[in-house]
């Protein structure tokens, strides 16, 4: 029998006010501090490393944030386990969900591109047209005009067979490199028994929980938020990606304009709530234990936003006097968006050898973070 979730009629406001409250503050404090940050797009990408390894934490499974680092570099000092390809997808779901509109991620072609359904997902998203269609992705009237004058631009493509078949083929191209790199190559038919129910109809539980994301459009983007999670609990829409629940609540936060300059780390904040409180069974305990995990990544990211800027502002005073074709400068740019780089991850992102590379982070004086003999890296704690 398919899983229902039902908003409380009345909500428990006498429970939710305070955590609701404190929430919503400590999310618009950090979101305030990132908009004028000069390290903000150093925050974001180190925030999605440690978001992704507190996803698979809160599964009970531990992926070190340094293999994380190495592996999305394409540096593995060892097999990736399935642990860490898994990390690596939550990471990759999180940047593309922060780089596309900040209301594509709920959306029905978000939902089918984030799950590797239809393949273009992610075209739609940047409003590139879908086969067949005249009109880009949110039905705006600037929309068709620029579509009426691409067709313009390329002499009617449309009155030429060939040249639509040849842009045909290339849509099924498209969207099967899409399906390949989010996971979803096979179809819905061709889907081994054994890994995945037959009876699971992921189409009608996804409309059930865009339901519920419609009916909290009237209530505070953190409630909202707080129950498009809980509403993924219940409902289950996906049988492997339950991960995928709070990247999609963050993305409602941003959605509804509660957070315009970052993308919220839900699991991170999952993370700092004790395991017991974690899954109360009063529904209004629930919520405002989601309330919490949000006030808690929020006031983490802020705490961690101060430190690094912190230690940018006490670095950058070693780079008075360089060189203009010296390496520090961007060096230090570097570190601040990895929260950790090996000796080889710099000297591939700055061009140069790894042993310039460890004299410029002599130079710099970067803590060492791993203790490790064989395997040296460095990172700005």
């Amino acid at each position: 029998m398919q899983n229902s979730y039902r908003i409380l009629d009345p909500l428990p406001w006498a429970q939710l006010a305070e955590p609701l409250a404190i929430a919503e503050d400590a999310l618009a404090r950090l979101d305030e501090r990132l908009a004028k940050s000069p390290i903000r797009d150093g925050w974001i990408a180190r925030t999605h490393y440690t978001d992704a390894c507190a996803s698979l934490w809160l599964e009970g499974e531990l992926v070190h944030l340094e293999d994380l680092v190495l592996h999305d570099a394409g540096m593995d000092t060892r097999a990736p386990t399935h642990e860490l390809t898994r990390a690596h997808a939550v990471l990759r779901t999180r940047r593309r969900i922060a780089n596309a509109k900040p209301d594509w991620a709920p959306s029905p072609a978000g939902l089918d591109g984030l799950r590797g359904r239809s393949g273009q997902g992610e075209w739609e998203a940047r409003g590139i047209r879908k086969e067949g269609e005249r009109n880009f992705v949110g039905g705006d009237d600037s929309g068709d005009q620029d579509d009426a004058d691409l067709d313009t631009r390329l002499g009617g493509t449309e009155s030429d067979p060939h040249l639509a078949a040849a842009f045909a083929a290339v849509d099924v191209a498209n969207a099967k490199a899409e399906r390949t790199l989010a996971g979803g190559s096979r179809t819905e038919s061709e889907r081994d028994p054994l890994l995945y129910d037959p009876d699971w109809d992921e189409d009608a539980r996804l409309d059930d929980w865009r339901a519920v994301v419609e009916q909290t459009r009237i209530l505070p983007p953190t409630l909202a938020a707080a129950l498009a999670t809980e509403a993924w609990d219940a409902i289950a829409p996906l049988q492997h990606t339950h991960w995928l629940g709070r990247l999609l609540a963050a993305s409602v936060l941003r959605a509804r304009a509660k957070t315009r300059w970052h993308l919220p780390c839900l699991h991170d904040g999952l993370k700092a709530i004790p395991r017991e409180r974690r899954r109360p069974r009063d529904a209004a305990a629930r919520l405002a234990m989601q309330l919490e995990a949000i006030t808690a990544a929020a006031a983490a990211g802020l705490k961690d936003h101060d430190r690094w800027l912190n230690q940018r502002t006490l670095l950058a005073r070693k780079l008075a006097g360089r060189r203009a074709t010296s390496k520090l400068p961007a060096l230090l740019d570097y570190m601040l968006t990895r929260p950790i780089a090996s000796a080889g991850t710099i000297a591939k992102e700055l061009k140069i050898t790894p042993r310039a590379a460890q004299d410029l982070v002599g130079e710099l004086g970067l803590r060492e973070v791993t203790g490790r003999g064989r395997y040296r890296a460095w990172g700005i704690l």
